[in-house]
């Protein structure tokens, strides 16, 4: 297994820069993992596709403004930071550039971009390099952390090349706790009239966190994936969702989990479960902590039975797991097939339904 293994080319006109109105008016590919069938429906029929008593698990994560502008103290110069992952009180994790301008000990003051005289306005908000990881992973200390919600933007991958004019739109409907750098994108497809139809038809909802970060957007290097090293994601598996997993599993009703982050979630838990010795008749139990899991073909999925997705991007750790789902060679005769009907790809693009 090789990286270039889930390479493939996308014309660049099919990558979405707007999201669809309504949220679910989008397009769905719908592959059947136990024969390789591809069926073309919209998002709106995903109800025909989700039995009675299945439980669908939605990331409530919510997209922090993690973009931030400003100026270096010593000498006025221009940054940005990305922030990725809170490790404590005003200690974060982030990316910046230019890098060289972003060495420990430097100080940057905190602006509204485009806007300086805004700034002199508002109380001062400082960011301090503290240090600098091998892979420019920086740590930085943030004066208030509230100059990220005053200051801070929401930031959208960067093949997006359009201005959102509405940040809400790079929210799911259903987020509630503030994290991600970027959005569990499966689930911007849902309306709040789709979700409650779904319940009336017997869908039940269930509810996980995972915090996105960097390798959400960060490809693997090098040509053997086994050697990439994901990080780490904050996670968490509420009461209330490990009781209706456990009723689920005990009655033989299926989990579909929405995004990979969701996946991941799910796994994660299954994965650790085992390897604690507990058994498929074990009632699961909540557990938060840091997801380390990186799914790669070969992996036995032990708690999701089929998933709604976004189309991801080559040579990425996403492609990889859809891949270990339903097999890397279905998944890209379905994404040849997709791109041949045109369908729109990536954060605002199309979903696709692996049952």
């Amino acid at each position: 297994m090789r990286t270039g293994d889930f390479d493939y080319h996308l014309p660049p006109e099919l990558i979405a820069q707007t999201p669809v109105e309504p949220r679910d008016s989008s397009r769905l590919l719908v592959l059947h993992r136990a024969n390789g069938r591809v069926e073309h429906r919209q998002f709106t029929d995903i109800g025909e596709y989700l039995p009675p008593g299945s439980v669908l698990t939605l990331n409530r994560s919510r997209v922090i403004p993690a973009r931030l502008y400003g100026r270096r103290r010593d000498s006025g110069g221009q940054v940005e930071l990305l922030l990725l992952r809170r490790e404590g009180p005003g200690i974060w994790q982030a990316l910046g550039k230019p890098g060289r301008s972003l060495r420990p000990g430097s100080v940057l003051r905190l602006e509204p971009p485009g806007d300086p005289a805004a700034a002199e306005a508002m109380a001062p908000v400082e960011a301090e390099v503290l240090s600098v990881n091998a892979d420019g992973v920086r740590r930085v200390r943030l004066s208030a952390e509230s100059g990220i919600d005053r200051l801070g933007q929401v930031p959208l991958p960067p093949y997006i090349h359009r201005r959102l004019e509405d940040p809400e739109r790079y929210q799911t409907v259903y987020a509630r706790q503030p994290g991600s750098v970027a959005a569990p994108t499966a689930g911007l497809h849902f309306t709040p009239e789709l979700l409650d139809r779904l319940g009336r038809a017997g869908v039940e909802t269930a509810f996980v966190t995972l915090h996105v970060g960097l390798d959400t957007f960060r490809p693997v290097q090098g040509e053997d994936p086994a050697e990439h090293t994901i990080h780490t994601e904050y996670y968490e598996l509420p009461a209330e969702t490990a009781a209706a997993l456990s009723r689920a599993r005990a009655e033989g009703r299926p989990i579909f989990a929405v995004g990979t982050t969701s996946v991941r979630t799910l796994e994660q838990v299954g994965r650790d479960r085992a390897a604690a010795g507990r058994g498929t008749g074990d009632a699961i139990e909540p557990v938060s902590g840091q997801a380390d899991l990186f799914i790669l073909p070969g992996h036995e999925f032990r708690l999701v039975d089929g998933m709604i997705t976004n189309f991801h991007l080559p040579r990425s750790t996403l492609l990889m797991l859809v891949s270990a789902f339903a097999g890397r060679d279905r998944i890209l005769a379905a994404y040849r097939e997709a791109i041949e009907q045109g369908y729109r790809f990536y954060s605002f693009g199309d979903a696709m339904l692996i049952r």
